[in-house]
């Protein structure tokens, strides 16, 4: 496989909301599909390798950034709460189906598996996610740094 110094997933502005622990957790998704994705070699066992090493951690860290944008949604009582709760869980299902799959050596290459995550992200971020950044665009006040004033201590005490 050639690989080029150009990331598999770039980072824009057009995927940022504004709250500061969201950005920097989409961030981490968008590092994290790169990372996956720059372990692709084309050698089945170095790509099965490094899969089972990070996958668990992988979907940890999304568990975890799909807990802190629900409290934030919770605590923002926004209207489209349960839809998006359900998005999440409907991921983590598919995930769960495709690291079965994937450790049987049924279905999915590392290749496929990354393409799948950076579809998912970027979708999910550009139609999901981009209904609460309007909403909290609204209720929010901003700062002086122009970022809104939701922050990570919002989200330990929602």
């Amino acid at each position: 496989m050639v690989k080029t110094d150009k990331d598999f997933v770039e980072w824009t502005d057009k995927l940022a909301c504004g709250i500061k622990i969201i950005d920097d957790q989409h961030k981490g998704l968008v590092n994290l599909v790169n990372e996956m994705f720059d372990h692709v070699s084309g050698n089945y066992v170095q790509e099965h390798d490094y899969f089972n090493r990070v996958i668990q951690e992988a979907v940890k860290y999304v568990k975890t950034h799909f807990a802190s944008e629900e409290k934030i949604l919770i605590a923002t009582k926004f209207a489209g709460y349960a839809e998006h709760k359900k998005e999440h869980e409907n991921f983590i299902r598919t995930i769960v189906e495709n690291i079965k799959e994937y450790e049987s050596g049924n279905r999915y290459t590392l290749s496929t598996f990354t393409r799948f995550l950076k579809d998912w992200i970027l979708s999910h971020i550009a139609f999901m996610d981009k209904q609460y950044f309007e909403y909290f665009r609204k209720i929010a006040t901003r700062k002086e740094d122009g970022k809104l004033s939701i922050t990570s201590e919002d989200v330990k005490n929602a």
